[in-house]
């Protein structure tokens, strides 16, 4: 598993690549976390690149989700594809997270939603 944090203004997005499981949970967890700063206000985690996620990578996922929102940073997801957008949704955590198709639509929609265009 891999992650990669790009900075726009106060909007980051972590794309993830790989697999998210037991082995690779807490790194995401502590990866993402350590990419959010103090004036962050949009967090998206782009996972187009991640083949397989378990539920120790949907529990990373809250996780993080929980703690951005004990800071008031807005959180959501996009590019859910195949195996992994079914996951989501058999999870029911498509319905928990804001999730996008695309990475644009996605840093758009959560900046409005925050109230921090």
């Amino acid at each position: 598993m891999d992650c990669r944090a790009s900075r726009d203004g106060h909007s980051v997005v972590v794309e993830v690549e790989g697999r998210i499981d037991g082995a690779t949970a807490g790194a995401l967890e502590n990866s993402m976390m350590a990419e959010v700063q103090e004036t962050d206000n949009v967090v998206v985690c782009d996972l187009s690149g991640v083949s397989y996620v378990s539920s120790a990578g949907l529990r990373a996922i809250l996780v993080v989700a929980k703690r951005l929102s004990k800071q008031s940073v807005a959180f959501s997801i996009c590019g859910l594809t195949g195996p992994v957008a079914e996951v989501f949704h058999i999870s029911g955590f498509d319905r928990i997270f804001q999730v996008y198709e695309k990475r644009e639509e996605a840093l758009a929609e959560t900046a409005a939603n925050s109230g921090r265009a």
